[in-house]
């Protein structure tokens, strides 16, 4: 049957190439795709340029308050991804009743037959709100399980949520066991990780050589990469320390992180605090677009993900599922969702989180041996193209909505 359905979000791309919560349109353009209608409802913010109107997917964005105080939402409303900013928690009352009231006007409007809110807080409160007579699912993706957890009217606020959801979907297994625990049925919730466009980021040499030269990086030069907002969840410091300790035995070696957050100023002198500021490259918040390019110029790409001191852990990141997808050899950590896809010895290096001298072995040991390296690369590829397309991740949302349509459980 085809749906109308209204995605209630508070971060989606506000433009082309925007590197904020990539996840999503793949998503919406995945479900569109299938032939249903798509009704996306996010939060005004002055960065957004994109038309109306993209294929079967609408956007429809809310005013909660002044532009200068647009803090709702697009991951600028926690410090270093840990703390709620103060502007956020006066934010929030305002953001929630303008968001629950246009995403009820869009539904009613439109006809639809799905609310479906990311994030339980606060899209999934949002679309609980509107929800109405609705069957509504909930998405999780992170970040909104942690402050759930540490916030007590938060997370009776996601509590009562779960409550009204008819299904609930994480990207990883612990995001779903620490969602039962705040409520989430057991019966009615399952992990859903995301997908990966494999095409989109085929190997390319011809553009890793460019981008390379782009970056004055020597096409003989052990280069390792690796992207996501400098927070402290990513584990970069620890990634920091490893290319200090690799400086003595790969003197030629570059590491570039793209991304930009609170821990830039941090990290930038760690680095020079280290003696390896010029072989570290902080490329900024490089476009979604580039990242493919930055793949191909890399020999390994490291991503050194840790259950920070708050508690806070990725659930699944995206961008390592790009990595994988592209053939270039990866060294990362066990934690939250990663163990899923980055199996040890067959599509990845996996060392322990927070450990420096653990990664540098890691990377050391895949330079002195490419073949592994490429042996590792090219199963992941394989696996990753015929078990992780979006496409698949859109057949199983189209189905969670018939089953919620038709009020039979899924």
């Amino acid at each position: 049957m085809s749906h109308t359905v209204v995605m209630v979000t508070t971060s989606y791309p506000r433009f082309a190439g925007d590197t904020v919560a990539t996840f999503l349109e793949p998503i919406a353009q995945g479900v569109a795709a299938r032939g249903h209608s798509v009704h996306v409802v996010a939060p005004w913010h002055p960065r957004i340029d994109r038309a109306a109107v993209d294929g079967r997917v609408q956007f429809h964005y809310f005013r909660y308050a002044p532009a200068r105080f647009s803090v709702f939402g697009y991951a600028e409303g926690l410090r270093a991804d840990v703390e709620l900013r103060a502007a956020a928690y006066l934010a929030a009352p305002f953001a929630a009743v303008a968001g629950s009231l246009l995403a009820r006007r869009v539904a009613r409007r439109h006809g639809a037959s799905v609310m479906h809110g990311h994030w339980v807080v606060p899209g999934g409160v949002i679309a609980a709100a509107a929800s109405g007579g609705l069957p509504l699912a909930i998405s999780l993706h992170g970040s909104d399980m942690y402050v759930a957890e540490r916030h007590r009217l938060i997370g009776q606020a996601a509590r009562w949520a779960f409550g009204r959801a008819g299904w609930v979907t994480a990207c990883s297994d612990d995001l779903r066991q620490r969602a039962i625990g705040l409520g989430a049925p057991p019966d009615r919730s399952e992990v859903l990780p995301y997908g990966v466009d494999a095409e989109r980021f085929s190997p390319d040499a011809d553009a890793g050589g460019r981008l390379r030269a782009l970056l004055g990086i020597a096409a003989d030069a052990p280069l390792v990469f690796t992207a996501g907002r400098l927070v402290r969840k990513k584990g970069f410091e620890f990634l920091v320390d490893a290319a200090a300790r690799l400086a003595a035995d790969w003197p030629a070696l570059r590491l570039v992180i793209a991304g930009a957050g609170d821990l830039d100023a941090e990290l930038r002198q760690r680095a020079d605090t280290l003696g390896v500021s010029e072989r570290v490259t902080f490329a900024g918040d490089v476009a979604q677009d580039a990242i493919p390019d930055y793949l191909s110029a890399a020999d390994l790409v490291v991503v050194p993900s840790v259950k920070d001191a708050a508690g806070n852990v990725d659930g699944l990141p995206n961008f390592l599922l790009e990595a994988l997808v592209s053939g270039t050899p990866v060294v990362t950590t066990d934690v939250g969702g990663i163990g899923a896809v980055a199996k040890d010895g067959r599509t990845a290096s996996v060392v322990p989180p927070a450990d420096g001298a653990a990664i540098a072995g890691a990377v050391g040991a895949l330079l002195q041996n490419p073949d592994l390296g490429s042996r590792l690369g090219a199963t992941a590829r394989a696996q990753l193209s015929s078990e992780s397309s979006w496409e698949k991740v859109a057949e199983r949302f189209e189905a969670i909505y018939d089953q919620l349509a038709s009020g039979s459980g899924c």
